[in-house]
Formats: structure tokens, C-alpha cells, sequence
């Protein structure tokens, strides 16, 4: 998108519902309006009609009705049940010309023709909502503008854009009988004029367009630098690129571009340098849910002395950066402690799961002493952990333990970073969950069933788990502390499709194959393999796995998923150069790069393609 598309009348951008703020004082939104009255509805008696039966305009604009008679005779026009009107509810002549008072209130006025012989009953009505122009707010974001109009009667609204017209999905009235609509106006580039419209629709089929407003954006906060790269040629899958930065600690560390690198939207909090935003989940009324903590992995000495103001919360944000609600550590704990449960949590990590229901499953961890383990002499403090279900009120209604379900013995590599989960999905058609562990190399499946399940572990993929691997070599193409998995296929059991990234830190050979010797393959590498698993037969087939060439090593981070045209998206968070993000198109057998981001010295922890920062709308 260049910048002299961008000075176009409706140049780019988006619109979200507004939510409750939390914003400084010289954030202030039009009130609203005092609750409006059941707007009035058209009416025909006898044998007069009157068309069109409602119509929506701006003051001082004007609109034209027709009056027919099957009686014949002369009809008299009125507003508001003034002949003719004035100059405080519109005026009309003779010949149905209706023409709304230029100062006004957004109100509904009723137009009436009635037969001048028999007014009584012979007489038709039709109704005006006249809706004053919507006004721009500045939010604390400097590239989000709150939109703010009054509807008198219920409705939608959605905004028009961009050179080539584009809308946004509808944002429909606070109340059945209209009022005050706010949305909020991003996806626009720093230091730009931009113009937008908003395209009412009131539920009695009338229809307006607002006039044409305008916003300059300020200076967006830092973010990572970007380089994009585009095959002449591709054809990458349409949309906007979001990216969670976990290295360096930038003032944004969650930020959105489109294809070209261009920065749209940016997210930024107080906190401290040990925070990271480790999840962002982008949620069906366009806000986004966020987990913002620490590193579990950091040890227990650090952890008794963090920085003042370090977060640790599940958070969700509207677009314009306030905080709609959240549940810190503290109030978790409070709420799991007064349900009867004697664990401590250590602190939020990796991932946030919204649910279809509303509720949103936790990953968090605790550590627990064990006493002479296999290997180990005295005591150890075990990392592992816990998945908390919790409803709209963020109180607990479900809780599973890696140490209720899971052998603490078996640690194939940094113990006692025991399980180190970094994943977790929905699957949709069973109600149960899959959990990535890291450390376990393995994904497990739980019996959750909407948290009514009994949380034994259905199955463990992965190297030393319950399948047989099909297509590769077994131990070599199994994954290896994997991140990132997302579901391949609509269909989520039986016989299903996982994309992942698998870094290979720690991966295994078969016997006599010395990794990084002459003629040998290299210890480390991290690749893209796409599985079918099987549940029924217990196999994992494996279908593609991409390896870049030259190698790309991302020891931690990423993930994979695929995109709407069919092209697989995968980040390899942690290579030397920076972080990799790559679509990745099959043809004939081949597999392209038809899009490619790097961040140089920086670490994306998870990258993905948005259709656009709203849901359901495909920029």
C-alpha cells in the first residue's frame, strides 16, 4: 500500500465495536445519548399511500415522496402533524418534497399525507431519521480513531475505505431503539491524512451515508524492523501480518503490517524488561486476548526479585490499547485457593485458549519437591504444568496437572523444566483438548469435554508415544521441542491434520548415524512437518515436511499454520539472522517461498496472517 493511495478519499482502515476504556483524561468520546424512544414506524389507512415508507438523510438534505389515492382528490402533506412544517422539524411542499431543518438533533420526524376530504380515514405516514454527522475522537493510540454516531432507530453501521471501496463488517446499534454507536478506526500507516465514511443501515430498510471525515495519524512507537521480500510473480494470501516480539524488549512488542512491511497497528503496556507478550488471540468482537508475563524458565533466585510493575496477566484490549478486563496471577490464585486447591502458582506462560463457550483455558506452572528421583540425589524442584478453565469471570471451572497425569521420570531434556507446555488447541468436533509439551516432545489429547471431561490423557504423539510414524524415519522425523501446532483439515478427530515447527533441539538419530561428522546430517536443524494422525489406527502419516535450504535453526519459538488459499505459513522465530517468517506455496510438487519476513536480531515468538484486524473482514 503506498502512500499516495493513502491520501485518497476513504483510504484504509477498519472498524471494531468500542469497548469500556481505561484511557488518560484527554481521552474523551461524545457522551451518549439519554435512551431513545421506540422510534415510530410508517402507517397507511384507507386509500392514500405514501413511498417510500422510511428514509435516513442528514440535515438540510432533501428526499422526495409520492402520495397516491385510489379515491382520487387532493392530499395535504404534513410533518410531525404540521402543515407543511418548519423550520425546526423540516419543511415540505405541495409536491412531496421533503427537505430536513439544517440544525438539528438526530431525530426521527414523521411525514403524513392525508386526504383533504377525509383526513381521518384516508392517510398515510412514513418516517425520517435525520442523523447528524459522526464525529472523530483521538484515542491514546496514535494511529486509532474512535468513530462515534447516533442512529435514532436500530441499525448498522459499516465503514467505507480504501481506493477500491472496500467495507468493513457491520457493527450493529447499542439498543433496539438505535443510539450511540462507537467503533474504532485502525489499520492506517503513521504520518497520514486519512478519509472514511460511515454506510448506515437502519433495520427499516433505510440507508445513509455519512460525510466524509478525516484523521491525521501520529508516530507509531517503535517496533521491530522489517524486511519483506515478494518473489515477482507470487501471489501471497491477502491480509495483514501480526507480530509478538519476545527479543528485543521494544516499546511495541505486538504490532501489525500489511504485505509490504508498512506498520498499522501497534500495542504497547507498563510493565517491566522481563515481560513478554506470549499470546495473542484475536477474538470474535475484535478485540484481542493477551498473556503478558515473564519466562517460566527463569530460575527461582530471579523470580523472588523481579522488577517492579512486571505484569502477569490474562488480558484482553480493544484496538485502541485499553484494557477491557484481566486477571492478574494474584486474583487467579486467590480464586483457586478458595476453591480448596493448597498449589502455589509460579506465574503465567506461552498460551491462552478462547472458547467457543466464552470460558478461556490458562496455561500456567508451579514446581513441586520430589526426593530422590531417578538420577537425581536430594530434593528437586520439578517445573510442570497446570491448565485452568476459567469462565467470563475469570473464576476457575476446571484444572488438570502434568503431575496428576504424567511420569516426572520421564524428561528427555532439560530437566527439571520438566513439561515446558507451549500450545494448547480446541478440538472442535470432540470438545477435547491438545497439549503441546515442549520438553515431552509430544502433543497429548485430553479428556476435556468442555470441562466436564475427566482429564486422563487419551494419547501421546511423538517420539516414545502411542503412534507408529508412516512416511519418515523413526526416531529422526518426529519433532523435537516443538512450538506453534494448528489443526491442517476442517475436522479435528478420528483421522485429522497437525501442522507444527519442529526446532530439533534435541533431536534423535537412528543407531549409527553420528550427527554433524562428515557425510552425516547436522545435529540441529528445524523444519515444517505436516501429519495425519490417525486415532482409529494409531498412525502418524507423515504427508510434507519443508526443510529450508540453506537450514534455518530456530532453537525456540514459532509456529505454523495454514492459510486460507492453501499456502503454510511458518515462523522460525530464533535463527541467527533473526527471525523467519515464510508462506510457503506447493506446486507441481515444489515448495516456494512466495512471501518472506526476516526481523533482524529480533525473535517473533508466534507470526500470523489476519485477514484483517477484524474478524470476518478480508483486507
Amino acid at each position: 500500500m503506498g502512500r499516495s493511495s493513502i491520501l485518497a478519499p476513504f483510504a484504509g482502515m477498519l472498524v471494531v465495536l468500542l469497548g469500556s476504556c481505561g484511557a488518560g483524561p484527554n481521552y474523551q468520546l461524545p457522551e451518549k445519548a439519554p435512551p431513545a424512544e421506540p422510534p415510530p414506524t410508517a402507517q397507511q389507512s384507507g386509500a392514500v399511500t405514501v413511498t417510500p415508507s422510511y428514509v435516513a438523510i442528514a440535515p438540510g438534505q432533501s428526499t422526495q415522496f409520492v402520495a397516491e389515492s385510489s379515491l382520487g382528490g387532493t392530499v395535504q402533506w404534513m410533518v410531525n402533524n404540521i402543515a407543511g412544517g418548519n423550520s425546526s422539524v423540516g419543511l415540505i411542499d405541495a409536491k412531496g418534497n421533503y427537505a430536513a431543518p439544517l440544525s438539528s438533533s438526530t431525530s426521527n420526524v414523521v411525514i403524513s399525507a392525508a386526504l383533504i376530504s377525509s383526513p381521518a380515514s384516508n392517510f398515510a405516514t412514513a418516517v425520517v431519521a435525520v442523523i447528524q454527522t459522526g464525529q472523530l475522537t483521538p484515542t491514546p493510540n496514535p494511529q486509532v480513531v474512535a468513530y462515534s454516531i447516533y442512529l435514532p432507530a436500530p441499525g448498522n453501521v459499516t465503514v467505507q475505505f480504501g481506493t477500491q471501496n472496500l467495507t468493513t463488517s457491520r457493527q450493529d446499534t447499542p439498543s433496539p431503539n438505535g443510539g450511540m454507536v462507537h467503533v474504532y478506526v485502525a489499520g492506517m500507516i503513521q504520518h497520514a491524512s486519512y478519509h472514511m465514511r460511515a454506510m448506515v443501515n437502519l433495520d427499516n430498510g433505510a440507508s445513509f451515508i455519512d460525510a466524509d471525515q478525516t484523521f491525521n495519524t501520529g508516530s507509531a512507537p517503535e517496533t521491530s524492523p522489517l524486511q519483506i521480500t515478494i518473489p515477482s510473480g507470487a501471489s501471497p494470501q491477502s491480509g495483514v501480518e501480526i507480530f509478538d516480539t519476545v527479543i528485543p524488549h521494544t516499546e511495541a512488542q505486538l504490532f501489525a503490517t500489511d504485505l509490504q512491511g508498512n506498520v498499522l497497528w501497534t500495542y504497547r503496556y507498563e510493565g517491566s524488561a522481563v515481560d513478554a507478550i506470549q499470546a495473542a488471540k484475536l477474538l470474535p468482537n475484535g478485540h484481542f486476548l493477551l498473556l503478558i508475563s515473564f519466562a517460566s524458565s527463569l530460575p527461582t533466585a530471579q523470580l523472588s526479585n523481579l522488577p517492579g510493575g512486571t505484569v502477569d496477566a490474562i488480558r484482553e484490549i480493544d484496538l485502541a490499547g485499553n484494557t477491557i478486563r484481566e486477571v492478574s496471577l494474584a486474583q487467579l490464585q486467590q480464586s483457586l485457593t478458595a476453591q480448596g486447591y493448597s498449589f502455589a502458582l509460579q506465574g503465567f506462560h506461552h498460551d491462552v485458549l478462547p472458547l467457543p463457550n466464552g470460558h478461556i483455558v490458562i496455561l500456567a506452572d508451579l514446581r513441586v519437591p520430589y526426593t530422590n528421583l531417578v538420577g537425581s540425589l536430594g530434593t528437586t524442584s520439578v517445573l510442570g504444568d497446570l491448565l485452568i478453565d476459567v469462565d467470563e469471570n475469570f473464576k476457575p471451572t476446571w484444572v488438570w496437572s502434568t503431575f496428576d497425569h504424567l511420569d516426572v521420570n520421564r524428561h528427555p531434556m532439560n530437566f527439571p523444566d520438566w513439561t515446558h507446555g507451549n500450545a494448547i488447541l480446541y478440538s472442535a468436533d470432540d470438545h477435547d483438548l491438545l497439549f503441546s509439551m515442549r520438553h515431552q516432545n509430544w502433543i497429548v489429547k485430553l479428556d476435556y469435554q468442555d470441562g466436564n471431561g475427566s482429564g486422563n490423557v487419551m494419547w501421546r504423539l511423538g517420539p516414545g508415544g502411542d503412534f507408529k510414524l508412516l512416511g519418515g524415519t523413526d526416531p529422526t522425523d518426529w519433532f523435537y521441542a516443538q512450538h506453534g501446532p494448528s489443526f491442517f483439515s476442517k475436522n479435528t478427530t478420528g483421522v485429522f491434520e497437525l501442522g507444527l515447527m519442529d526446532n530439533g533441539d534435541d533431536r534423535q538419530f537412528p543407531p549409527g548415524v553420528q550427527c554433524d561428522q562428515p557425510g552425516q546430517p547436522p545435529c540441529h536443524y528445524s523444519r515444517v512437518p505436516v501429519l495425519q494422525v490417525d486415532e482409529n489406527a494409531m498412525t502418524a502419516t507423515l504427508l510434507s515436511s519443508y526443510r529450508p535450504n540453506p537450514d534455518l535453526y530456530s532453537y525456540f519459538g514459532g509456529n505454523v499454520h495454514q492459510l486460507a488459499n492453501g499456502d503454510i505459513e511458518a515462523d522460525f522465530c530464533s535463527v541467527k539472522s533473526g527471525a523467519t517468517i515464510q508462506e510457503l506455496s506447493e506446486s507441481t510438487g515444489t515448495t516456494q517461498i512466495v512471501w518472506q519476513a526476516i526481523t533482524p536480531n529480533a525473535a517473533q515468538f508466534r507470526a500470523q496472517r489476519l485477514s484483517s484486524l477484524y474478524p470476518g473482514i478480508q483486507w
